[in-house]
């Protein structure tokens, strides 16, 4: 059974990634609701918390079904991150993550995400005087390295671990590669494996299909496994996920019927939570994925990325449920 600090998150526990402008709240519920069993807001930046900024604000914003969470942060002088810590911990989630993986240059140009990988002594700093400043459990989320040539992962999670930091969540890849290659899960499988380690070791990248989870499981002993861009309009994968671990067989595929609702539900809360401009601006990467294999559907995505009016688009929607319902009929 995987815990966190206490919060018990099941034998082996799906959990979403934090992904700037995906895991907001209007997809946390919907991945919730497909049985993901822990999820972390968007990265926040400590210098916008504490400014005020009101779209750092704004991402701590946690609702009542969505629960356990983890606020993340990601900055890289002491001073604010403890500041920013003080704000996360009135928000009352169950988990503070530090981000010391995000390998976007805007933010690694500051020595924060995974440009603190350049300077362990600093991470590990860092993460003691966010420990000693909160009473919520902190947890990190990171990378193999800066580059193949400062793999250093095993070694930092055992000084991470012995800093105060409650589980670790590793992606299988260095920052030089952000997202290109293929994830190396070796060194993620070495920590668990390591005897000093006793914290949960939660295994992140390239987990794009239910065998792939269960292999990896199997493989490399993680506790549990963390899902980023295959959840991206598909909150199903969760559930397909645990079916598979539990069952080895394949759940079937959502019916269209039920694409098309959690897409428009999607939209309704995205437009409630964001406004009508962001709101449907920030769906659009949604959509392929809704919709993905479905016959001659380019037609309709063409539409539903570039349409700016939300009563079109969630009659868009009823188009495509009405249109491929008969299909299935037909099939």
């Amino acid at each position: 059974m995987a815990k966190i600090a206490g919060i018990d998150l099941g034998d082996f526990p799906l959990l979403l990634a934090p992904m700037e402008d995906v895991s907001d709240p209007p997809f946390r519920v919907l991945c919730k609701e497909q049985g993901c069993d822990m999820m972390y807001t968007e990265f926040i930046s400590v210098e916008g918390l504490i400014r005020d900024a009101h779209k750092s604000v704004q991402k701590m914003d946690i609702y009542p079904e969505e629960r356990p969470i983890g606020i993340q942060i990601f900055g890289a002088k002491l001073e604010s991150m403890q500041k920013a810590a003080a704000i996360v911990e009135e928000a009352q989630p169950e988990v503070l993550d530090i981000n010391f993986g995000c390998p976007v240059k805007k933010v690694v140009c500051k020595m924060a995400g995974a440009g603190i990988l350049q300077d362990i002594p600093r991470m590990v700093e860092l993460t003691k005087a966010i420990v000693d400043s909160t009473n919520l459990p902190v947890t990190v989320k990171t990378r193999l390295g800066w580059d193949d040539n400062s793999k250093h992962i095993v070694e930092v999670a055992e000084r991470l671990q012995d800093v105060g930091i409650r589980a670790i969540a590793i992606h299988g890849r260095t920052r030089k590669q952000m997202y290109k290659g293929e994830a190396d899960w070796t060194l993620i499988g070495e920590i668990k494996n390591n005897p000093r380690m006793h914290i949960p070791v939660i295994g992140n990248g390239d987990i794009n299909s239910p065998e792939k989870a269960v292999e990896y499981k199997e493989r490399y002993g993680v506790d549990g496994i963390m899902i980023g861009r295959a959840s991206i309009g598909n909150p199903w994968f969760f559930r397909e996920v645990k079916h598979f671990v539990k069952t080895g067989e394949h759940l079937p595929p959502p019916t269209i019927a039920e694409r098309v609702e959690v897409a428009k539900r999607h939209l309704k809360f995205s437009l409630e939570w964001k406004g009508p401009k962001l709101g449907v601006l920030e769906m659009r990467r949604h959509y392929t994925n809704y919709f993905r294999g479905l016959r001659d559907i380019k037609h309709y995505r063409s539409k539903l990325v570039t349409e700016p009016d939300p009563s079109i688009l969630f009659d868009i929607m009823d188009e495509i449920n009405e249109r491929y319902q008969a299909f299935e009929l037909a099939v």
